[in-house]
């Protein structure tokens, strides 16, 4: 049954202001443990070089930070790349994660190292949660038209990922981006999380106001379910890219290194 999306979103954004911070009663913390760890993860139609831009930035702040090749086949494999850096990082790891590896950060989050979770315009199920049901409870974004299939492995078109995908990134800058992406199997979407780390670990998420490959409010109820502390970004679905000082200082808060 669709939900009334007027007032849902009326409830949930009063007294909130795009990009700022507001506090939404974060599940199970109060502050996050000190970390210079951070993993990054990637989700669809990518690589691990989407994170550059804010890989530099954390460097440059003094972490430590590392990003996943997702293999993009199946989520267990997807996720034991996660845990095979998160057992590298030597103390607490905030754990991040952008678009479809919510899902990695979901599921791999109650490693023992990962101090905190930052979701990016990003899936955030409950444990056994059907993702697709979910999402399909809002208004279906404009790039999933665009996915294209050559048997089992699934990329996004050209004009869908310059326009659905990469919206607010220079038309150049995009093109390199298609190039690069790396192709999904079909099985990969076929997972389901067995676990929701944000129920137990201090959780933070960054809104894409203007996305097109994730609904907007769904990003917000996802992110009200867990009890994050939010931004809003006036950004595509890759804000990582577009806004990089406004993704790394929400990875900053939740490492502890900013009040």
């Amino acid at each position: 049954m669709m939900m009334n999306r007027r007032a849902f979103s009326a409830a949930l954004m009063t007294g909130a202001a795009a990009s700022l911070i507001s506090t939404r009663g974060m599940a199970a913390n109060s502050t996050p443990a000190k970390a210079r760890n951070v993993v990054l993860v990637h989700g669809l139609f990518a690589d691990g070089s989407c994170w550059s831009e804010v890989i530099a930035r954390l460097q440059a702040a003094g972490l430590n930070a590392t990003a996943v090749q997702n293999p993009l086949t199946t989520l267990p494999e997807a996720v034991a790349s996660a845990e095979r850096v998160l057992a590298r990082q030597d103390g607490p790891t905030v754990l991040v994660g952008h678009s479809f590896s919510g899902m990695i950060v979901t599921e791999a989050g109650v490693h023992p190292n990962v101090s905190a979770l930052v979701y990016v315009a990003a899936r955030a199920p409950d444990a056994g949660e059907d993702y697709t049901a979910l999402a399909k409870t809002f208004p279906t974004p404009p790039a999933t038209a665009g996915i294209v299939f050559d048997g089992d492995e699934g990329r996004l078109s050209e004009e869908a990922f310059l326009r659905d995908f990469a919206g607010d990134l220079p038309a150049a800058k995009a093109r390199v981006l298609y190039a690069v992406q790396e192709p999904f199997h079909k099985a990969l979407l076929a997972g389901k999380t067995t676990n929701a780390a944000w129920r137990s670990k201090p959780s933070y998420y960054a809104v894409s106001t203007e996305d097109r490959t994730i609904n907007p409010d769904l990003e917000r109820f996802m992110a009200k379910r867990m009890g994050a502390k939010t931004i809003e970004v006036k950004a595509s679905h890759l804000s990582l890219i577009s806004h990089p000082d406004a993704i790394t200082q929400l990875i900053l808060e939740a490492a502890g290194q900013r009040a």
